[in-house]
């Protein structure tokens, strides 16, 4: 544990009189270990943040720096990503899209859209078309504007000169200056020509923007390793089955053709993996099957998105190993295949960039017996931080000690025994952990939850009974931190 969250954790609760309740996530921590991820990856793959994982704006604007881009999975998570920045690479997924949604994400520039069925793909052909007429008509209105613009500065010009031209010069004079007209007026004609030929130029290179997608595949596979999240190489409602890639590659063509451009497919069958072999092994299965269809279909491959799926562990066992992981890329012939190509292989990684840099800490509100069992009541619970309830883990914590009592009578304490660690809210399921050994714990103590960076906040019910929200503190490289209002407004501007 870093000291500068011991001491954030010391200074937040000396200087508050309710009990306390808070997230505190060290950016500097998070920027560290995307650093050293990044330095260990072959040259033709690139690291997205999924960020799913953890939208808060000060990660994303940590992270903007470092990594190629970001995932989302929403408008909303497309919309906080744009907030921070109008420009970095966006990859749009996720199996419900609606048309509007299509449509704004379009609008915003992200730079491939995640198809995952062929009614979605068709729905962003209907989509495509429709925004190249829109583009075909502006171009022809911006013609005429100047069309119309030519034909006014004629009749001005006619109106200004047309009467000293008939009265006051003579025949050979007025012929000079009609022949002047005359050509500034053919270089006014060859001036819209020109313009023609630039509109139509922009038209051509238009058309190397088509809307761009990878098609998500679920992979008719047993080779695929089996985590607790699965949503690959069986019955999905994730992506488009292996069966129909060559339906959907004829829909392109045909239905597609020139506003639609297939850059190349996405995987993701699987969250939480703890392997790094068996990743890599699955990771080779992927680019295998593209090369498949590469020579099936006559295919030129930009990107494989090879998703995420890298876990994190809560019991203490190792996690993912991301160095042998990345030493195994840089062998893989097929990755190599592909960089040859000038192809490059994506990951979109979330939990594993932020899970650790993460912190959930809970004031002790209350302790007391129920049929021989300890329970340890805290300001706070799954309503905060469902990770726990949601996984049915006990997740890791440390106790910090205080000195928080003003009472004159005895302090409750649990000394030397096992305590269920439970939350506020009126459910036998706000639960934390079960069990916890704990050499002393006091009301008033801090209960710190480690490895709360990912998944946590962001899948709470934050709202169910009312109860206040946590207070949000971030660690920058020079320790200092600073409150929710400050992070939100920073990442709107």
């Amino acid at each position: 544990m870093k000291p500068s969250v011991w001491q954030a954790i010391d200074e937040l609760q000396r200087g508050m009189e309710d009990p306390v309740c808070a997230y505190i996530y060290d950016l500097a921590g998070i920027q560290e270990q995307v650093r050293q991820m990044l330095g260990s990856m072959p040259g033709n793959t690139q690291l997205f943040y999924a960020i799913k994982a953890n939208p808060d704006p000060r990660i994303i604007e940590a992270l903007l720096p470092l990594v190629k881009g970001f995932e989302v999975a929403s408008i909303g998570e497309l919309l906080k990503v744009r907030a921070v920045s109008r420009e970095v690479p966006i990859l749009f997924g996720g199996p419900g899209k609606k048309e509007s949604e299509l449509r704004l994400a379009i609008e915003h520039g992200v730079s491939y859209i995640h198809v995952e069925s062929l009614l979605e793909l068709r729905r962003i052909i209907v989509i495509a078309k429709e925004r190249a007429k829109e583009h075909k008509h502006d171009q022809v209105q911006g013609i005429k504007q100047k069309q119309g613009s030519e034909q006014q500065s004629k009749l001005r010009y006619t109106q200004v000169y047309g009467e000293e031209l008939r009265q006051k010069m003579d025949c050979e004079h007025q012929q000079e200056l009609e022949q002047t007209y005359e050509g500034k007026h053919m270089r006014g004609r060859e001036q819209v020509l020109e313009d023609k030929h630039e509109h139509h130029h922009e038209h051509d290179h238009g058309q190397a923007h088509e809307v761009r997608i990878l098609l998500r595949i679920n992979l008719r596979s047993s080779m695929l390793p089996r985590t607790k999240i699965v949503m690959g190489g069986g019955p999905s409602p994730f992506g488009i089955d292996e069966e129909a890639v060559e339906e959907a590659i004829e829909l392109i063509r045909v239905e597609g053709a020139g506003v639609i451009r297939l850059s190349g497919f996405h995987f993701h069958s699987l969250s939480n993996n703890m392997d790094a072999r068996l990743h890599a092994e699955m990771i080779e299965l992927y680019l295998q099957k593209v090369e498949q269809w590469q020579h099936q279909y006559g295919l030129p491959v930009e990107v494989v998105n090879a998703g995420g799926g890298f876990g994190v562990t809560y019991d203490g066992s190792p996690g993912f190993d991301w160095p042998l992981f990345t030493s195994l890329l840089e062998q893989s012939e097929a990755r190599q295949r592909l960089a040859s190509r000038g192809g490059e292989l994506y990951f979109e990684s979330g939990r594993l960039l932020v899970a650790d840099h993460g912190y959930y800490v809970a004031e002790v509100t209350d302790i007391k017996t129920s049929h021989g069992e300890y329970f340890a009541v805290l300001r706070g619970g799954t309503h905060h931080n469902r990770l726990p309830a949601s996984w049915g883990h006990n997740h890791p914590f440390q106790i910090m000690a205080t000195d928080r009592w003003k009472h004159s009578f005895v302090r409750p304490e649990v000394r030397g025994r096992r305590v269920h660690i439970v939350g506020e809210l009126c459910t036998p399921k706000d639960r934390m952990h079960s069990d916890a050994e704990v050499a002393l714990l006091r009301v008033g103590d801090i209960v710190l939850f480690e490895k709360s960076g990912a998944y946590c906040w962001t899948i709470s019910h934050h709202d169910f009974l009312g109860h206040p929200h946590p207070a949000f503190h971030y660690l920058t490289e020079d320790n200092n931190h600073v409150n929710t209002d400050e992070a939100f407004q920073s990442a709107s501007r």
